[in-house]
């Protein structure tokens, strides 16, 4: 992935330069969790990347930069999501799931992940942060720009959307 900000980042200086290269894999694979599509992760990843390098000396000061670049590659989606309004089904693995029938566990992936990819923006990047990167839900309200208990929200109605195309799925219903 071309992250388009060599030439920005000689003025943010070699803490950027460090810092980005232990970090861009890390983040492309949350921003693809986020965004659904590879395409859309690396370029919400140097969207972000590029917006960071511009304010390093204070993004690269604070406690915990790697929080609020997440927050930035979120926004960055949000942003291209909202102007473009459109949505893309992703296809990834779902951890977790084991059946003994390979084609039913891979039913229910694709099922999982076109109920994810059908969540709004907010929710969607409130279950990547909080069940794939692990978050509490203070960091996740840090990260989203909202209230802790907009996020134990965001949570509830996207595992509540989940729940129900999943059993309709498993019934026939969809």
């Amino acid at each position: 992935m071309d992250v388009g900000v060599t030439d920005r980042a000689a003025d943010a200086g070699p803490g950027f330069d460090a810092w980005v290269e232990a970090r861009v894999p890390a983040l492309v694979r949350f921003a693809y969790l986020v965004t659904g599509s590879q395409d859309d992760a690396e370029d919400a990843v140097q969207s972000a990347l590029a917006n960071a390098c511009e304010k390093w000396s204070w993004v690269g000061g604070r406690e915990d930069p790697d929080a609020y670049v997440r927050r930035m590659v979120v926004n960055a989606h949000i942003s291209a999501w909202r102007r473009s309004g459109r949505r893309e089904s992703p296809v990834a693995e779902v951890r977790g799931t084991e059946t003994s029938d390979p084609a039913a566990t891979v039913v229910r992936h694709d099922a999982v992940w076109r109920t994810c990819a059908g969540l709004p923006p907010q929710q969607r990047a409130a279950v990547v942060l909080r069940f794939y990167e692990d978050l509490e839900y203070a960091e996740i309200a840090e990260i989203l720009g909202v209230a802790e208990a907009t996020v134990r929200s965001h949570v509830h109605r996207a595992l509540a959307a989940l729940r129900r195309e999943l059993e309709a799925a498993e019934r026939g219903e969809a």
